[in-house]
């Protein structure tokens, strides 16, 4: 069986098991507090499923399959864990009444079978996913790039709080995050795929935040895949493109780029209407989540997913996501980390 997983050549974790553990409820409190000060938002309780057949699931790329399942006290309907709760949000916001500068936070944990496993992808997924509400003239980039800003010095606040706990963790998060459109690295880097212009790019800069993730390039191609209906990557006209990103930091152990978060601002009617159309998937206005947007039911919203693992792997210095989620792994991959040092939980 061939192993996806990228082991380095020598590793020695900076904490044992049980300092790991105590780490990861720091890291996951400290973020916490901080990322809710910094956006104003309150923790709200989420949803493990969602109703099939509504539009409230996260659809990603369009190609993963939910985890479903039929409950005989609904009649058999069936029901999806959550792959995000990007549409689920805001909903929640619409019902909250909450207003412009207002927003939620919830710890989402979710099941993606179709993940190809490797040191940074797990079946498990769990993310600190939030929302905000937003005035009409706050649909910008520059509104983007101020609160993935905000939320960066939340990350770096985090990680000095967990280097004061733990000194043997020293600090190595970049002052500031780089700013880059996906076009403008498929111009530096013709000859390389996104992935491997993400990993040239963040090799230069340590944190950067790339924008414009969804729509094609100038090559016809688009940087990477988003869902229609919920970041807004398009507009009619082609106005307005690029109100989402991608936050990356490179790997402190193995180097490359590590997705940390993915965000942006949500669609309004009109271009949900025009990125359904370019994806082919105008049929989805029907489903209940899209009616009620159309219907101009639902705030206009910026939000995204930040990835708890992940943030615990960086900010630990550990190789594996498995060392700080416990999850399952292939019997060889589980083997080659323990031969590196590398202890799965």
């Amino acid at each position: 069986m061939t192993i996806r997983c990228r082991i380095p050549a020598t590793y020695s974790p900076l904490l044992g098991v049980l300092d790991t553990e105590r780490a990861i409820k720091l890291v996951k409190d400290s973020f916490e507090r901080e990322l809710a000060a910094a956006l104003n938002l309150r923790r709200v309780t989420a949803p493990l499923f969602v109703p099939a057949g509504k539009g409230i699931n996260d659809d990603l790329n369009g190609t993963e399959r939910p985890v479903s399942f039929p409950v005989p006290a609904l009649g058999g309907a069936r029901v999806e864990i959550v792959q995000s709760l990007a549409k689920w949000k805001r909903l929640a916001l619409a019902e909250l009444g909450l207003g412009p500068g207002e927003g939620i936070y919830t710890d989402m944990n979710a099941v993606r079978p179709d993940e190809e496993l490797d040191e940074l992808h797990s079946i498990y997924v769990d993310q600190w996913d939030w929302e905000r509400v937003i005035a009409p003239e706050e649909r910008t980039v520059a509104v983007l790039v101020e609160t993935v800003r905000q939320i960066y010095a939340a990350l770096r606040r985090t990680e000095l709080a967990l280097c004061t706990a733990f000194p043997s963790l020293k600090p190595w998060l970049p002052e500031e995050v780089s700013v880059v459109h996906a076009e403008e690295l498929a111009r530096r880097f013709p000859e390389l795929s996104p992935r491997e212009r993400e990993h040239r790019v963040v090799e230069e800069r340590g944190a950067v935040l790339v924008v414009g993730i969804g729509a094609a390039l100038a090559d016809g191609r688009p940087h990477d895949g988003r869902a229609p209906d919920y970041d807004d990557w398009i507009t009619p006209n082609g106005h307005g493109r690029g109100l989402n990103g991608d936050l990356l930091l490179r790997h402190p152990v193995l180097g490359g780029a590590c997705e940390l978060s993915s965000m942006g601002i949500r669609v309004t009617p009109e271009s949900l209407l025009a990125q359904l159309e370019e994806r082919g998937c105008l049929e989805r206005r029907k489903l209940y989540f899209h009616r009620r947007l159309l219907a101009g039911e639902l705030p206009l919203t910026m939000g995204g997913g930040i990835g708890q693992s992940r943030l615990c792997m960086l900010l630990l210095r550990k190789a594996h996501i498995g060392e700080v989620q416990a999850s399952v792994w292939p019997e060889a991959m589980r083997q080659a980390c323990e031969r590196a040092n590398i202890r799965l939980l």
